[in-house]
């Protein structure tokens, strides 16, 4: 017998004010057509005021509690990725914590921001393998409307708020049983802050800032980045790329999308696409098509999944599990 770590809830949520292209072109000179042209996007959520991130986080995981039949009692760690806590301290996924009724067990955030999730994945993976976790919440949650800068165009059309979870258990099988996580390829390269940062912080200026990015720069990183993560997770874990069923990567931009696919020889088909509706929700976005993808039936029990994302940093990476 082996441990395996397995996903098995889903959840996700997304503010009610939808802002579409056709909004933002009273706000900044842009307009559908040219917003579409260039990244896919029709609309994104943006959440209210005093709506936070800990808030949609933890309707997302009582969405993806539910989804696995488990209350909060049943959960021992929680794995939050942001880049936009509710405050500097403390860590967000403690006031998740508080907020669902967990009294157990250990929660904190990973900042790694596009490719959070991917990164948090990851985390919740190796602690629950070798520190005694059970039952865990992986989280992506974001408001990143509260950091964009509205008068910027390059910017502000890009980006939205949401949240998505999953629920991970560790469970024995026989070792024959190819189930659950089976690797993961993280990667940094902090050699390219100045392509996309936030230009404010508590010890460097004592603001919130804005988020400021060189788009066709981070667009040449990302396929690149991207595609040579999802090789080398592949050849480590001995899968040819057609065996995956389904691809769900970070949904930043639907030329990025396309791009990694014609690298990788990728069937379109295989990709879940939710960045026309949701925008760039950065570390939500992956657990949000995820969401999406199982409930409407696209992704099923026993389908080989990929999950992929990159962000600021750079921090690049993808996971692989087996549903």
């Amino acid at each position: 017998m082996k441990t395996v770590i397995r996903v098995t809830g889903v959840g996700r949520y997304l503010p009610e004010r939808i802002l579409t292209n056709d909004d933002l072109s009273r706000m900044v000179d842009t307009n559908d057509e040219w917003i579409h042209a260039r990244t896919g996007i029709r609309s994104r959520h943006i959440a209210a005021d005093g709506e936070t991130t800990s808030d949609l986080a933890k309707i997302a995981a009582e969405n993806a509690l539910k989804s696995a039949g488990l209350t909060s009692d049943d959960i021992d760690l929680i794995v939050l990725a942001t880049a936009t806590p509710d405050l500097t301290f403390p860590a967000t996924a403690t006031m998740v914590q508080e907020k669902i009724g967990m009294r157990q067990g250990a929660a904190f955030d990973v900042g790694a921001v596009c490719s959070g999730f991917v990164f948090a994945l990851a985390t919740a993976d190796g602690l629950m393998r070798n520190s005694g976790f059970k039952k865990a919440l992986v989280i992506g949650a974001e408001t990143f409307s509260r950091i964009l800068d509205w008068s910027d165009r390059t910017t502000c059309v890009l980006f939205g708020d949401g949240a998505g979870a999953i629920v991970l258990e560790a469970d024995q099988v026989d070792d024959d049983v190819q189930i659950g996580l089976l690797g993961h390829h993280l990667r940094t390269d902090g050699a390219h802050k100045e392509l996309l940062y936030v230009d404010g912080g508590p010890s460097a200026t004592q603001t919130v800032g804005h988020l400021r990015m060189v788009g066709n720069q981070v667009f040449k990183h990302a396929v690149v980045n991207i595609s040579g993560a999802v090789k080398s997770l592949l050849e480590n874990a001995q899968v040819d790329h057609d065996s995956v069923d389904w691809f769900v990567p970070h949904q930043a931009n639907q030329r990025i999308l396309d791009g990694v696919a014609k690298r990788l020889s990728v069937d379109s088909a295989k990709i879940v696409s939710t960045v026309g509706k949701h925008g760039n929700t950065s570390a939500a976005s992956v657990p949000l098509a995820l969401s999406e993808a199982i409930d409407d039936g696209r992704i099923k029990q026993g389908h080989l999944i990929l999950t992929e994302a990159m962000g600021g940093g750079f921090a690049w990476g993808a996971n692989l599990f087996r549903l």
